[in-house]
């Protein structure tokens, strides 16, 4: 991640998810984010959570997701808000507002106060996992799979995400050069607004030079790229299982009985401890082979 910039960047790293190929390492972070979608139990997602956040450690990238767990908070709290003041299912309520004139009365529930934390959790899991992939899967590789099926298609990708870290780069720089004015930065909407459209207005200058580049590289022309022929490396085994093993536990979910109307059920059983442990053991084995993870 660029000091000021807010944004998280790809950078090669010795952990074994940066040491699996880019198809396998996407193809694990969807399968973790469909488990978050698929898991309704909040004990079982919170152990989700625990795993992501422990893979995050084991590849290196712990900080950025601290990070971004932040950001996640920032969503997440006007989600159980929303739900709280908007739901009107619910047989236990904890406040009375009264009439809210087209929107009925005001009861709020203990039940959407809990549905709406088991979403706000959703959210947060599949933010994290997000996160994990942008920083822990080569983009580049990703693009070259992508290449096979739609060169032009790949290209544009690809210069597209490489323009983000320039972009961000050049409105840094803008906002320095801002601050050095001898009757001072302006401030706020009009300050902010500057900035963008000198960025607009240098991107588009860019743009017009990558065309002009591609085209006497004669890239219109390029055909499709042929297959790797790059051998499945132990890692690559590893993270496949891995994301296989999730689905399979998210699709079963023993012990992972949960109802939020019109009462709230959590079932807490034997079953619901082994799925926690079985979430975080498959989403974490992975990362405890550490040969030939040199970046």
């Amino acid at each position: 991640m660029k000091p000021g910039t807010g944004l998280f960047f790809y950078r090669r790293l010795a952990s074994p998810l940066h040491a699996a190929r880019a198809g396998v390492a996407a193809l694990w972070a969807l399968a973790l984010c469909a488990a978050a979608v698929l898991l309704s139990h909040p004990v079982a997602l919170l152990a989700l959570l625990a795993a992501v956040l422990l893979a995050a450690a084991g590849a290196g990238v712990g900080r950025q997701l601290a990070s971004a767990l932040r950001v996640a908070a920032i969503v997440a709290v006007p989600i159980v808000l929303v739900n709280v003041l908007v739901s009107r299912q619910g047989l236990t309520v904890f406040a009375r507002l009264g009439s809210l004139g087209p929107f009925g009365q005001g009861d709020l529930t203990v039940e959407a106060l809990a549905y709406g934390a088991v979403v706000a959790l959703k959210v947060t899991i599949v933010i994290l996992i997000g996160t994990l992939a942008s920083v822990a899967v080569d983009p580049d590789e990703l693009l070259r799979i992508a290449r096979r099926l739609s060169f032009r298609s790949a290209l544009t990708a690809s210069l597209a995400v490489r323009m983000v870290p320039l972009l961000a780069a050049d409105a840094q720089r803008l906002a320095e050069a801002q601050r050095t004015r001898a009757r001072g930065a302006p401030r706020g909407a009009r300050a902010r607004l500057a900035i963008v459209a000198a960025v607009l207005d240098g991107a588009l200058d860019r743009a017009m030079d990558v065309a002009a580049t591609l085209e006497v590289r004669g890239f219109a022309s390029a055909r499709r790229a042929a297959p790797s022929s790059r051998p499945w490396s132990r890692h690559d085994v590893a993270f496949a299982a891995s994301a296989t093993a999730v689905l399979a536990l998210a699709l079963t979910g023993p012990g992972a009985s949960f109802s939020a109307y019109p009462q709230t059920h959590m079932a807490l059983t034997a079953l619901t401890g082994v799925l926690c442990v079985a979430l975080l053991a498959a989403v974490t084995l992975p990362f405890c082979d550490r040969r030939g993870v040199q970046p």
